[in-house]
């Protein structure tokens, strides 16, 4: 599994519709794809665009390699002519859309795909494939980062989640303000900084507590965190710093009543002569036992589960729909699933104080023009060749003054409306399909 094909990371529907395209002639027809969400998740109140980076690496090496091909021959996906269409695959076509980091809302035209018909439904699986898992984890991290109101969030998910998808949900989580991973793969792929210190296992590996923390601070030093929960937490603040000193770095809480115990905690170690002791709390927190905690003595959260699975929203609901043939606006009319044609241009709009107010959507044309009007969509692809990597580094900033923009009670972990609307205006010529 390790060697897969970028380009078998797709549903055999896709290619089912080339083979079929390739025969009546249509597969070589201008298209336009949009991905965008109908909906946000219960609950949420924006949405966060999230692995388009890692969308165009991937892209890069999409490519159908002649055991992809004598696969899908042998297996009867495919017949001899979209065979050798498949041989000589190569994106050639446009991608835009809205930056990492950037804020979506039900309507927003995120991702705009482009070229020939065969050349982009292609593409269709492994576009909301990552996109779908990136954004919901960036989403929920987010909403983790907002929660703690300044106090750095470790992302230490990775046992709890797929082995690649441990390393994409690390990249979200830091894009979306986490300040660490536990993710080694991520640090060395991303540059993200790494942490962690050690679980019960060493603690139990060992005759006693104070032994096991001796042989941490030993190999560490005292700029490490020592997790005290493993029997009784007031007695194992006493040995952390009988062991280490008053100048330990921090302590790690990993069950419990956590605000109780945070609180004690401190009381405990200010009693120690250690009031520069930090208190790491971890043990499925998210959002909002995050959020409970914040009158609380904690330095640092540690969040696993609840990031890896999006907190209860796994996937951002991102679909991927043919809006426009030859030029030619087409529509969806499905019950519940209908579309709106034709290319779209969106503009987010702002007060003269900063404030996003809405966003403007048009299809076939561009909004008119207004002070703090923000242009949403930006070039990735053009003609097939990607625009230089953005650094995550930026994305999370975007993200950052995204966040600030929008009214304070878009920032609520209460149900209600999306925090800005989006406006569609649609273009009058339209076509069923």
């Amino acid at each position: 599994m390790s060697d897969l094909s970028a380009a078998l990371l797709t549903d055999q529907y896709e290619l089912t519709m080339v083979n079929a395209a390739l025969r009546d002639g249509t597969a070589s027809r201008s298209c336009v794809f949009e991905v965008f969400a109908r909906r946000l998740p219960p609950g949420r109140r924006y949405g966060v665009v999230a692995g388009t980076g890692r969308l165009i690496e991937i892209l890069a090496d999409f490519r159908f390699t002649d055991g992809d091909i004598d696969f899908l021959q042998s297996s009867g996906v495919v017949d001899d002519a979209t065979a050798a269409w498949l041989a000589g695959y190569e994106f050639r076509g446009d991608i835009s859309g809205y930056a990492e980091g950037e804020l979506f809302f039900p309507g927003s035209p995120i991702l705009t795909v482009s070229g020939t018909f065969a050349e982009c439904v292609v593409l269709e699986t492994l576009v909301l494939s990552v996109l779908n898992f990136d954004s919901a984890i960036a989403a929920a991290a987010a909403r983790m980062v907002t929660a703690a109101r300044g106090r750095p969030v470790i992302e230490m998910g990775s046992r709890r989640a797929h082995e690649r998808g441990a390393i994409a949900s690390a990249r979200a989580a830091y894009l979306a303000g986490f300040a660490y991973t536990s993710n080694l793969a991520a640090g060395q792929a991303y540059g993200i900084p790494t942490t962690g210190t050690a679980a019960h296992a060493f603690t139990l590996l060992h005759d006693d507590e104070q032994s096991a923390f001796a042989s941490q601070v030993a190999a560490l030093g005292k700029n490490t965190t020592l997790l005290v929960d493993t029997y009784d937490i007031a007695q194992g603040i006493r040995n952390a710093i009988a062991v280490a000193g008053p100048d330990l770095n921090a302590i790690r809480i990993d069950s419990g009543d956590l605000s109780v115990l945070a609180r004690h905690s401190r009381e405990q170690l200010d009693s120690l002569g250690a009031p520069d002791t930090k208190i790491i709390v971890s043990g499925d927190l998210d959002e909002y036992s995050i959020a409970a905690l914040a009158a609380e003595p904690v330095d640092v959260y540690g969040a696993g589960t609840a990031v890896v699975t999006g907190s209860g929203a796994p996937t951002a609901g991102l679909v991927y729909k043919l809006v426009e043939v030859d030029g030619r606006p087409v529509v969806k009319r499905s019950e519940h699933k209908a579309t709106v044609g034709g290319r779209k241009v969106a503009v987010r709009r702002h007060k003269p104080t900063g404030t996003a107010t809405e966003e403007i959507v048009v299809s076939g044309g561009v909004p008119d023009p207004r002070p703090g009007d923000q242009l949403l969509q930006r070039s990735f692809v053009d003609g097939g060749v990607a625009a230089a990597a953005v650094p995550l580094a930026e994305s999370r900033k975007h993200l950052r003054e995204a966040l600030i923009s929008i009214p304070w009670e878009g920032l609520r972990l209460t149900a209600g409306d999306p925090a800005i609307p989006v406006i569609m205006i649609p273009t009058t010529r339209s076509t069923t399909s």
